[in-house]
């Protein structure tokens, strides 16, 4: 700016500054003598402005934004993933997750649509970075005769090396790993080069690096995986090493190490189960503890409760909100349903799947609740991706496989990624899913946590719609035309993984709900409250409310709502807008609360159709794939819960 117009610029500048102040403190200006409009500020003026910002988001105190983020990301690190030919590591994923273009392992260039929020580096803690140093010939691994035999067969290639890298895969899974790669001083070396990498990639504020790693007890082919996440930085987690399945197959073992961790180190951790669809029905028991044989206990409701505020709901093995076997009248319930098989020989059978999928625990949770005074299963829903590529790709149009071996080529759709006894998975099986959103007061490992903790978190199938969800005893239809939700859902009630008590008399609880689309995704078909509870006889029931959705369909006769549309172009893999809507927001009040009886509530956010990631594979491969492989999807989000208890 030239000086000579630097006077002037200051000038407009104090005379629009005041005319602002002026609306602010017309109220209060007679009674302090001042007169409105003229260009000095009293003491008494900047005062009374300061305490009356402009600035509608000055001065609070509550999350006004949602960082996306993968809680479960695997690299070279994991004895699988480099089994199965990853090369890229915990820097290539961070690079990658704050939105830098990297180089895949089979030479394809990747980048995110939009960079991350935050990431976790979950490698498996069993054998972590060992087949990298495997593969390398680290002389002080050799030493050990079946790692040199595991050495000589992989680098010979071909067929060997394949036979070679299920025979690890499936030894480390029973627990019989070589007594050379549990030695503490290779373990820490690999821990201390992991943390390494973590600082240099955490930029508080910008991007945030989480400490973690994933116990993967898989005993049996009993899937009972756990990530666990730090609240701390590397000068705390370096204190003690990972917990291994090794040491024990059994939670209650991993949540004992959890609490040695905390009282040793002064840090914070929590815990995150997945793909209770694999579980052989033991994920969520409400009888038997599945570890011991006994009868569940207090004991074990309230450790779990303390050591897992969260779950993972949705992601590439498989959605596991629930199953259209548990319920039949929901008609969103069959979504990238994997129950063919467990991760063994056990094969799926109908029984189990009330103790494998999200809304059924919810529902048991309330049950186990009245007997033990404690819900074990009072967890927030939370999707992420499992890739073993460390790529973190949950968008349809940019998904990269669950391990290299299926990064996109034109019959990735016709492997088989899994073989259990009669029983195969197939590669477009595979579910191009999923992100966590966390509303935190702001980018650090430290809000993010805390976040995850009270479980003001939700999952989403990929796409990146904004979520919000309140309940309380007073909101009002005006509440819903607000472009501020939050401020009067904070003011009036509790956010997703709060809870209510004590109904007042005559009053049912209403919910705050709003969702707005993912502008590189589908509009919104409808908003859905998911309602569970335990009736008066002690038997657990649930029903899925349409509470706001897009257009002027209206209910039928049975109470469903008509379908929104479908404008998919399977050929071009393409849609369009044209139906559904950008952003649905409203009050509902349950119509059916009885206030004697526990309750929980979380809202489902359905996208319109849109292309699957196998249209878009039929589309640039130009191949064309059997007819009963899925070309569309409706992309979805899950929010935690809010529960009512009496």
């Amino acid at each position: 700016m030239k000086n000579h117009l630097k006077p002037l610029f200051i000038k407009l500048s104090v005379a629009i500054f005041a005319c602002c102040v002026s609306t602010a403190v017309a109220a209060d200006d007679q009674k302090m003598g001042g007169k409105v409009g003229e260009m000095s500020l009293t003491s008494s003026d900047v005062g009374l402005f300061k305490k009356r910002s402009y600035s509608p988001y000055s001065g609070r105190n509550f999350p006004t934004q949602v960082f996306w983020g993968d809680t479960h990301l695997h690299t070279s690190n994991s004895l699988d993933a480099r089994a199965f030919g990853a090369t890229l590591g915990p820097e290539e994923a961070y690079r990658f997750a704050r939105g830098e273009e990297v180089t895949a392992t089979h030479g394809m260039r990747v980048k995110l649509s939009r960079p991350l929020d935050w990431l976790v580096v979950a490698d498996h803690s069993d054998g972590m970075g060992a087949m990298n140093e495997i593969i390398a010939g680290n002389p002080d691994l050799l030493r050990d005769p079946t790692v040199k035999d595991w050495y000589e067969r992989v680098n010979a290639g071909g067929e060997t090396a394949l036979k070679a890298t299920m025979d690890i895969i499936t030894k480390f899974s029973g627990g019989d790993i070589p007594k050379v790669l549990l030695e503490d001083r290779f373990a820490q070396s690999i821990w201390d080069k992991y943390l390494k990498t973590a600082e240099a990639f955490n930029e508080p504020g910008r991007f945030t690096t989480i400490i973690g790693y994933e116990w993967t007890s898989t005993e049996g082919g009993n899937n009972l995986h756990r990530n666990v996440l730090y609240r701390d930085g590397a000068d705390v987690a370096r204190k003690m090493l990972p917990y291994t399945t090794s040491e024990s197959f059994n939670p209650e073992d991993l949540w004992k190490w959890m609490e040695r961790y905390e009282k040793a180190t002064g840090g914070e951790i929590l815990a995150l189960a997945h793909n209770g669809n694999l579980s052989n029905g033991i994920m969520f028991p409400v009888e038997t503890n599945p570890a011991t044989g006994k009868p569940l206990t207090g004991d074990y409701a309230k450790t779990r409760a303390k050591w897992e505020p969260l779950y993972e709901a949705t992601q590439i093995k498989g959605d596991g909100e629930t199953h259209a076997f548990l319920s039949p009248n929901d008609e969103f319930a069959d979504y990238e349903t994997w129950d063919k098989a467990n991760l063994g020989p056990v094969i799926k059978k109908p029984e189990m799947l009330q103790y494998e999928y999200a809304r059924e625990a919810l529902k048991n949770g309330l049950k186990l609740e009245g007997k033990f005074g404690t819900n074990p299963y009072k967890f927030g829903m939370v999707g992420s991706t499992d890739s073993h590529t460390a790529l973190a790709t949950a968008e349809e149009e940019n998904f990269f496989g669950k391990h290299s071996g299926l990064e996109p080529e034109p019959h990735r759709y016709e492997h088989i990624i899994g073989e259990f006894g009669p029983v195969k998975l197939v590669g477009w099986e595979m579910a191009a899913a999923g992100y966590a959103g966390v509303w935190a007061t702001e980018n650090t490992r430290e809000a993010l946590f805390d976040a995850m903790e009270r479980k003001e978190v939700y999952a989403t199938t990929g796409p990146r719609m904004i979520v919000r969800l309140f309940g309380g005893w007073d909101f009002t239809t005006a509440d819903a035309s607000t472009r501020l939700p939050a401020e009067v859902g904070y003011t009036k009630g509790v956010p997703m993984g709060g809870d209510l008590s004590k109904a007042p008399a005559g009053k049912s609880p209403s919910f705050l709900v709003a969702a707005m689309k993912d502008p590189y995704s589908g509009n919104l078909d409808r908003i859905q409250i998911v309602k569970g509870w335990l009736d008066a006889k002690g038997k657990t029931q649930e029903k899925v409310y349409d509470v706001v959705w897009s257009g002027d369909r209206k209910p039928g006769a049975d109470g469903k709502l008509p379908a929104v549309g479908d404008t998919v172009d399977v050929a071009n893999a393409t849609w369009s807008n044209s139906i559904g809507a950008p952003e649905l927001i409203t009050v509902w009040k349950d119509p059916d609360f009885d206030p004697k009886l526990r309750t929980f509530y979380y809202a489902r956010v359905i996208e319109i159709p849109t292309p699957r990631w196998t249209a878009y594979d039929a589309k640039r491969f130009a191949v064309e794939m059997p007819a009963n492989i899925p070309m569309k999807t409706q992309e979805r989000a899950y929010t935690s819960p809010i529960w009512y208890t009496p």
